[in-house]
């Protein structure tokens, strides 16, 4: 009896914060929906959130938003392919060479906070009006977080276990792959997944600013007709996505750490 009533609290407390979360969201959007009804709020700054649910079906029948969702979904998908190769290499070289990540480490950091999606003209000039010129904007700017998250993970190895692969002969190569690369992987995951979503936000941005792309660019036509109600159910299935490739990230690095 006893551990039935525990097994009930436990289910209970799991989906406590689920229901809390998903029910304050539905609160929110219907005082929305009252205060624009009663006139608090000027519908044409902001649509009723039920027009702009209705506008959801016109989006997938009329705005091709599933091959939109397609394309920007290839280009992450490339830009994160490259940034996590590119960034973990470039990490534990800095690491691996003191006086390296001593010169440049700041200078990744300053990176990481600088608005590189006002660079896009540049990156226009440099690849063309086309995809390459998105996907590069997401690769440089997911790329200083994957670094630094290398170079913390690798560096904050516990010198016990550096000691034991000593005791034991091995070679450099070996001590990186069996302890450092190993211990300092959750750190890099977390890079990784700041890096993809840093990627995802600038990819968009970048279509919505050069009217070329996916989803960004069919934001940009909406807007561009004034159709509010899709505009913003455009940017509502932005949102879901990012969502959606967090969550898919976060089961991604529990499958790949089945031990934690």
């Amino acid at each position: 009896m006893t551990l039935v009533v525990a097994h009930t609290r436990r289910s209970y407390r799991s989906y406590a914060a689920p229901m809390v979360g998903l029910g304050s969201f539905i609160a929110f959007v219907l005082l929305v929906e009252v205060l624009i009804r009663i006139g608090a709020l000027n519908r044409f700054i902001i649509p009723a959130p039920s027009e702009i649910i209705a506008s959801f079906g016109r989006l997938f029948l009329e705005e091709n938003i599933v091959q939109r969702f397609i394309f920007t979904a290839a280009e992450c998908i490339a830009a994160g392919v490259m940034v996590t190769v590119c960034g973990v290499t470039i990490g534990v070289v800095m690491q691996r060479f003191s006086l390296l990540q001593r010169a440049c480490e700041t200078w990744v950091a300053a990176f990481a906070s600088a608005p590189l999606v006002l660079a896009y003209p540049l990156f226009m000039v440099i690849f063309g009006r086309n995809a390459w010129t998105i996907i590069m904007m997401g690769f440089f700017s997911a790329l200083p977080p994957v670094i630094l998250k290398t170079i913390e993970g690798i560096s904050g190895t516990r010198k016990v276990l550096v000691n034991v692969g000593r005791s034991f002969n091995l070679t450099g190569t070996q001590q990186f792959w069996k302890i450092l690369f190993p211990a300092a992987l959750p750190t890099i995951f977390v890079g990784v997944r700041l890096g993809l979503i840093f990627a995802l936000i600038n990819i968009v941005g970048t279509e919505f600013l050069i009217n070329f792309g996916g989803l960004g660019q069919l934001i940009n036509d909406l807007a561009e007709r004034y159709d509010l109600a899709g505009t913003y159910a455009a940017i509502c299935f932005v949102i879901l996505v990012s969502v959606l490739f967090f969550i898919v990230l976060e089961k991604a690095e529990r499958w790949l750490r089945p031990v934690d």
